[in-house]
């Protein structure tokens, strides 16, 4: 078995400079298929504690190509990131169903789609645009790994939809992450609601990133968003997390019930005891360049690190 070698000093978003931003990377108002206005969304998430929203809106003809202008809605405490719901034309994923990429951070006059555009060929125009790119909501239509790999380096999947949680319980994504991880894909994960403020939902304040940044701008957001500078969460709170001397990796949380430390298949393990706020892993039998951390409450609620990726393995 090959052994991971781990540097005695690894960085993480917990090591960088600046503090921790909460914000909703995936939006929906009456300007695509949600039930409330711009404005009303945006001082929803604000008056919730939210530094920061993306509206990201269906960009499709029979909506009028919506890139909504959200700078009126920021205030010195709230800042938005311009961003849209991606999809082709007429090109649709392995399996059938409509490509829906997340891209965070676009330029207001970024094109709709030419009509022969394809799913990877779109991805690759929000890349270039200097966007923040994800697929989104991998289980709810059942994107397959060989689509998320055809669309080429986008930054990041969505772990956890809340929106999804009460469509068809498909709420959560880890799965396809693994699978990605260990064929050699660097991805990070984000966690969103997608709301759309329907009735009788739980698709608002639910799922969140926490950005590392220092500075509440835009532009600062997403640089730490392509850096992998965030955590998500869908509840418990991640206080710090140190890569030690030794091969231990050390993680402070608010209180959990279980903290699991994943690596490649079949590779774990899990320190679990009602009210823990912290946990100590051993690093030194991975056999992979990476390893995540996932965080669950009494009520299930999970908050999930991104990758932490070591020395490649020798």
């Amino acid at each position: 078995m090959t052994v991971m070698k781990v540097k005695q000093f690894v960085e993480t978003a917990f090591s960088r400079p600046g503090r921790f931003w909460r914000g909703n990377l995936h939006t929906h108002s009456t300007l695509s298929d949600g039930l409330r206005s711009p404005e009303d969304v945006c001082r929803f998430y604000e008056s919730h504690g939210y530094d920061f929203l993306s509206l990201t809106e269906h960009f499709l003809e029979r909506y009028g190509w919506p890139l909504v202008d959200t700078r009126p809605y920021r205030s010195e405490r709230f800042t938005t990131i311009i961003g849209a719901e991606l999809h082709p034309t007429v090109d649709r994923m392995e399996l059938g169903a409509p490509w829906h990429i997340l891209a965070v951070g676009l330029p207001l006059n970024f094109a709709p789609p030419p009509r022969e555009e394809t799913g990877p060929a779109l991805a690759a125009r929000a890349l270039e645009s200097g966007a923040f790119v994800i697929a989104a909501h991998p289980q709810w239509y059942a994107m397959t790994d060989r689509d998320v790999e055809v669309l080429g380096p986008i930054h990041a999947l969505e772990i956890y939809n809340a929106s999804a949680a009460d469509d068809n319980d498909a709420a959560e994504s880890a799965y396809m992450l693994d699978i990605l991880l260990a064929r050699g894909k660097r991805l990070s994960a984000c966690a969103t609601d997608d709301a759309h403020f329907v009735l009788n939902t739980r698709d608002r304040a639910a799922g969140w990133t926490m950005v590392k940044s220092e500075a509440l701008e835009p532009e600062a957001l997403v640089t730490a968003l392509k850096a992998g500078d965030y955590y998500s969460s869908t509840g418990p709170v991640i206080h710090d997390l140190t890569v030690e001397p030794g091969n231990r990796l050390h993680i402070r949380t608010s209180p959990a019930n279980r903290i699991f430390l994943l690596g490649g298949p079949a590779e774990y393990q899990m320190v679990g005891e009602q009210g823990i706020t912290e946990a100590e892993f051993d690093l030194s039998e991975l056999t992979r360049n990476y390893a995540r951390v996932v965080v669950r409450d009494d009520a299930g609620r999970k908050a999930w690190t991104n990758p932490i990726w070591f020395d490649e393995a020798s």
